[in-house]
Order: structure tokens, then sequence, then C-alpha cells
């Protein structure tokens, strides 16, 4: 219909369809413009300049996302009119929730031939559980891929924030978290390790890495805490804390091996499989199969190396000396098909292992006391395949079966968590106890007296006190008192929180989150419940302590359950002293020493308490007053303030630093007095053993 119409004409009347001569998609039409009156009705240049998307821009006009423009110098373009061919055309549309962050390349593809995690029957394609030919690591940990509505109705829960008004703003760029992370690899020397320390470690480098990794992973914990973020799938701090350590190249035991991994002793315990993957003793964060591959191992058949029971498949053994271990894949998917499991991946290289007779390493998965969807995971040593056969699983399909027995002449592991287990059930009675409990009474949990070394009866006669005990307490300025009925919540205007440089000290599940220089609690005056998760180290003993008899340090601490670093094990009771502690005295805490940091600072200046205290425990006292001195602790204290409107109260809270075995010792740094006095402590021998010893305490 272009004959004898105008620019600005209007057809009027029937119209001849045969005299349609042309179709053009309506993006290939150029924009007509009116003509203003009084002027021929021809085509006219536009009052402003037009071009398309991808053209050069006029003067004056910008490009805008998600568009790229040319970067050549900008001219007026030139706007084409019908009667002219457009050598500019408009570009096709593009829907704009298509322009993306341009994905990185593609990692290479994962021969090794590892599957899906034990027990899954979910696609799990995109996440890469292991290491590629070459040792490298494939990052991005994308945990499942359902239904994509079912993910984004997931993930728009897990970003849900505090709202209303006590909420709090608290920017992401107020916390950089690269720089923590390089400061944090910094003061723990893990920047630039040396290559054959990381792929043969030793006992050092390892527990440097996973320190700092649970440091990192409880930081970011806290950093989303006071953003009101909940945690879910797209805030997995234990992940995010891992993938960066290893983008960083911040791991131990790079090399992949057979047998035992140097560094990682039997009994050691981890909470995070990202752990078992950092220190190299089991390279798959979800697979419960570690394995090498034809072109790693040198055979043509892949070989198990290590493997993970987390109770998911029906495992089971006898004395502890056993496994029966079930293989991976089948059961029943979200259709209601029943699968059976294939001779393929983890299955076909323990299959492989049983013929080669292999050693393999064991990692015995435990539920959590503590955390009810938890897991515990104790390195319980090599073992070796026996036999293997195929039997109806309690869902109907074929399942590989495998039996294990361990290697002898190791150390306990698995055995340990079972006769304490008995312990605690009554089956057995524990050897050597002198008293059931040396509290009588006065502690959450009863704390025995157990000596199976020598004839010692017991220690000096001291009053069992659980609390520390003020002559008089500190005066403060009048402070604001929480009213947070439900307790003291992160992201809020909770004058608790501010205290604590806006965020909350601890977790949902009471572990310390950060190591500040002062830990401000919820007050008596405070008007939170006792349940508060402020309120921690107020809510007496959750582990099952023991004093024992040591070889040749006397009388020490430790506990039956096994702890998380971060997790509050007690606090050090006694009198609080003012003229100084008499130079006889050995259960003396003195906050007025000089103690190693564990979380790096920004100066070069020992942090120093709130309050000067020197707490003497040695006629009145707690569990705490047990607690040895070590060059290499695993315990750590903390400054506690109790504020009330008027009154502080200052008290010593114990954390362990790192992840803690049962029945292992629990120690701490005594410190360095400012200067040695006449009267005042004198150096001792120090027996801790530990490589990093002094030679001596106070």
């Amino acid at each position: 219909m272009e004959d004898n119409l105008g620019s600005d004409s209007v057809p009027s009347g029937p119209i001849d369809k045969s005299r349609v001569m042309t179709v053009k998609p309506l993006r290939c039409l150029v924009p007509v413009f009116p003509s203003h009156s009084g002027s021929s009705a021809s085509p006219q240049a536009p009052p402003f300049a037009f071009g398309a998307p991808t053209a050069p821009f006029p003067p004056g006009a910008a490009q805008f996302f998600p568009f790229v423009g040319s970067h050549e110098s900008q001219t007026p373009a030139t706007v084409p009119n019908q009667g002219m061919p457009d050598t500019n055309p408009i570009v096709s549309p593009v829907p704009l929730n298509s322009f993306r962050t341009p994905a990185p390349p593609a990692p290479p593809v994962n021969t090794s031939g590892r599957g899906r995690p034990r027990g899954s029957t979910k696609s799990h394609e995109p996440y890469d559980d292991g290491y590629t030919q070459n040792g490298g690591y494939e990052n991005g940990f994308t945990i499942d891929t359902e239904d994509s509505s079912d993910a984004t109705k997931r993930k728009r829960k897990a970003r849900k924030t505090v709202k209303g008004p006590e909420a709090v703003a608290v920017s992401n760029s107020e916390v950089d978290i690269d720089e923590m992370v390089n400061h944090l690899l910094r003061s723990f020397n893990l920047v630039d390790i040396n290559t054959s320390l990381q792929a043969d470690s030793d006992r050092d480098l390892v527990q440097r890495v996973v320190l700092v990794y649970n440091l990192l992973r409880r930081k970011i914990m806290q950093l989303d805490d006071a953003k009101g973020i909940i945690p879910g799938i797209s805030r997995r701090a234990d992940l995010r804390s891992g993938t960066i350590l290893m983008n960083k190249g911040a791991r131990a035991n790079t090399r992949r091996r057979i047998g035992a991994v140097p560094g990682v002793n039997i009994g050691d315990v981890f909470f995070f499989r990202m752990e078992l993957c950092l220190a190299g003793l089991h390279a798959p964060i979800m697979a419960g199969i570690d394995y090498l591959n034809s072109k790693v191992s040198g055979d043509e058949e892949p070989i198990a190396v290590s493997i993970v029971t987390s109770g998911g498949y029906e495992d089971d053994g006898d004395d502890g000396e056993v496994l029966i271990y079930s293989g991976q894949g089948g059961g029943q998917r979200n259709d209601k098909l029943i699968t059976d499991q294939k001779l393929e991946r983890g299955n076909l290289a323990l299959e492989k292992s049983l013929h080669k007779g292999n050693e393999v390493r064991v990692v015995r998965g435990l539920k959590d006391g503590t955390n009810v969807t938890g897991k515990i995971y104790v390195y319980d040593g090599v073992y070796k395949l026996h036999e293997s056969w195929i039997e109806k699983g309690k869902s109907g399909c074929n399942v590989f079966k495998y039996k294990l027995i361990r290697v002898a002449g190791q150390p306990e592991g698995f055995m340990l968590w079972k006769s304490i287990q008995q312990w605690r059930d009554g089956v057995t009675a524990r050897v050597g106890v002198i008293l059931p409990d040396l509290t009588s009474g006065a502690e959450n949990l009863p704390i025995c007296l157990v000596n199976d070394v020598d004839s010692e009866k017991g220690p000096a006669y001291f009053t069992y006190s659980s609390s520390l005990k003020f002559a008089k307490p500190f005066r403060s300025s009048k402070s604001s008192i929480c009213r947070c009925s439900n307790g003291c919540q992160p992201a809020t205007n909770c004058p608790c929180v501010e205290k604590n440089g806006g965020y909350l000290p601890y977790s949902i599940g009471g572990v310390l989150l950060s190591h500040n220089s002062v830990i401000h609690e919820c007050g008596s005056s405070c008007l939170c419940p006792s349940t508060c998760r402020n309120r921690v180290s107020q809510t007496g003993l959750k582990l099952h302590l023991e004093v024992f008899r040591t070889k040749d340090k006397g009388w020490g601490l430790r506990s039956w359950d096994p702890i998380r670093a971060g997790a509050f094990i007690c606090e050090y009771a006694g009198d609080v002293i003012e003229n100084g502690s008499d130079s006889d005295d050995e259960y003396v805490f003195d906050s007025t020493r000089s103690f190693e940091a564990l979380e790096p600072v920004p100066t070069d200046e020992p942090v120093k308490p709130p309050f000067p205290v020197i707490v003497s425990a040695k006629n009145k006292g707690n569990v705490g007053r047990f607690m040895n001195h070590s060059c290499s602790p695993n315990v750590c204290w903390q400054p506690i303030l109790r504020e009330n409107e008027e009154e502080c109260f200052f008290h010593i809270g114990f954390y362990a630093i790192k992840h803690i075995p049962p029945l292992q010792e629990l120690t701490y740094d005594y410190g360095i007095p400012q200067a040695e006095k006449k009267n005042g402590p004198q150096r001792k021998k120090c027996l801790c053993g530990s490589t990093k010893c002094r030679g001596y305490f106070y």
C-alpha cells in the first residue's frame, strides 16, 4: 500500500487488496514523522536523531544496558528515508531477561567416574564433587537441580530479611570478604604454600587449613546473620568458605593417594564434608566413595581410596572392627520406579579394590547429638575389602554389599566412641572412677573424677563453685537493656546487638562466631528469656566432662563428647582478688597477661581486656581450674561482660579453638606476665609436648 500515499495521508474508502505489493516485518519499517503545517507531504527528517541500539550514538545520547554500542567516535546517525535502503537495520529483538552475566568457560569434563552421592536419585549434574584428572579442583557447588519452580521458591524463602521498624540495613560493602580472607591466610601462613608440603602435608598444615576454614565459615555466617538472611540452599556458608579457600589454594594433601593421609590422625573429627576435602582425606563433598581413575592410578580400572558412611544406607557392623558397606545408586525414585544398583563408578572401584587388595580409608558418619540434622565424621583408619555380594534392600532393589575389615595395629578410632556410649548406657563401667560427680550436683551434668594411672585419690580439697565471685561489681555507664521478649535477634536495633558491633556473637546453636576482644552478653536486667542465644555462657555445662589423672602433669580436664570449634566449654570460676596472687598459688587466672590472638587484629599491640581481673581458684572454683597449659592449645578464653543498668560483671569463658575428639585433653595458653615480679609467678618447665613448645610457662 505504498502508491499514492503520502507520509501524512490517511486512506479513505475501500482498499483494493490486489494493490498490496510488499509486506515487511514491523521491525524493518522506518518511523514516519508528521509534517508541520504548511509544508509538503513528503517525508521529512525527524526532529531528533534516530539509530539502531548498536549504531553509533549521537552527541548527548548514551548507550544503555543491555545494549553495547560501538566504541568508535560517535557521529550523528543518518536516518534513512522510505525510499532509501536501510544500511543499518535494527537487530533482532531479545528479551531483557536474557541478558545475564557471561558464564565462565566450561570446566574440563570430569572423567573420574564419580557419580551422584550415595542414595541420591535426583539429578546433580552441574555439581562436580571431586578432582579433575590433573589434580585440579572444580569449583561451583550447585547442590540440586530440581524443578525450577521449587528451587525458586526455596531461594526466595532463603533470602527473607527482617522487616519492620526494628530492621537494620547492613550493606554488602561494609565488609570486604576478599580482604578478610587474605588477612586470614597471611596470618596463618597459607599464602604461596610450598608445593611439596602442600602435596604431602604435615600435621601443622592440615590443622591450619581446617582452622582457617572454620574461622571463615563462622564469620560468613555472622555476616549473613547481620543482613537478616535466613540460611538456605543458596546461603551454605560451609560450601562458600570451602570454595573460597580452594580458589586461594589454601588446602592440604593435594596429591591423591592410597592409604593413610599425612597430617590426619585416626580419631580426628570433622563436622563438615568440605573439611575432609580440604584436608585431603576424602575428595567428594557429597559422594560416599572416592576413587582413582585409570589415568591417575596407572591401572586400567578404577580403585577405591576412601569411603564415608553416612547412615543413609543399610550399613552395619559388629564389633567396630568390621564394616558392612552398601554400594551407591539405586533405590526408589520420585516417579516410584525402583532401580537396582549398577556395577559402575564407585561400586566398580570397590569391586576392583577387593581383587587388588589395596587399603581403603574409612570415615564414619555419626549423628550429631547437638544438631538434629548434623553429622560428625570420624576418621577410623584404613580397612581392606574381604567380600562382596548382592542382596535385596528394604526398597526392593538389588544392593551391592561390601565387607571391610580394619587393618590391625592401628590406634582406637570408632571403637572409642562405642566404649563411651557403653559407659553412658551403663553397659560397662568406666575404669578408674574415684567420684561419679565431684560437683555434688552443682552442674547440669555430673563430672566424674578418674584415675587409671597411679594411686592418687584426688586433688587437694576445694569448694566447688560454678560461677565467679566478685567482692563488688564494676561500675559502668548507664546502658540500654534489651526488651527482646522472644530473645535477641540479628539485624535489629537490639542494644545488646549494637554493643557487639552490630552482630550477635553466637549462632543459633550456641557456637561462637568470631573471637572479638570482648563478648557482650545479656545481663540480668534484660527482658529476654534465659533461652536467648546471647546468654550461652549463662546456661551451664552442655558437655559431659571428666577430671582425670595425667601421666606427668597432675590432674587434667577432658570431655566424653566431641566438641566443635567455637563451642562454649565452661567458665573459669573462683574468687576475684585485688592485691595480686601468691607465688605458690597454682590455680590462678590472670587476664592482664599477654595472650596470642586467635584471629588477626588490625594492630600489633596485644589485646587488652576491658577490666584487669585476677582470679584464684585455689580454695573455691569449678572444673576450669583443672585445665592445663599448652603452647599449642585447643581452647581459648574470651572476656564476657554482662551489664545491668549501672553495674557490669566480668566473666571468663572458655571456647574450643578447633574440633576436639572425645577424651582429648583440654588445654589453653596461660599467657605471659607483663613483667616478672619478685613475688609474682615464676617460670615452670612446660611438659605440653607440642612441636611449638616454648619450654616453660607461668
